[in-house]
């Protein structure tokens, strides 16, 4: 997850080699909870705002959604993420 500790390079790790990596591997789901917006704007979007991306592996390439605060997470893949967006990516202090 970006913003999981180990500073500005893991956004890019998650987005773009893991995201690469896992889709050649043939892994049918993942998901990014970017809590902290770290992603670049290619990723994320401009302004860059919280952001849960869940990517679905078809015909051996990835397809997104992508959520952003108050939209409704749904996904086939991950049946388990149905809430708001806000709910994934609300972080308590």
């Amino acid at each position: 997850m970006p913003g999981g500790g180990g500073g500005e390079q893991d956004w890019h790790d998650d987005y773009a080699r893991k995201l690469e990596d896992y889709e050649s591997l043939g892994i049918l789901k993942y998901r990014i909870v970017d809590y902290r917006a770290l992603g670049g704007r290619r990723f994320i979007g401009t302004p860059k705002q919280p952001m849960v991306s869940v990517y679905g592996l078809v015909d051996g390439v990835y397809e997104l959604a992508q959520f952003r605060m108050e939209e409704r997470v749904r996904s086939p893949l991950f049946p388990e993420l149905d809430g708001l967006a806000d709910q994934f990516l609300r972080v308590e202090k």
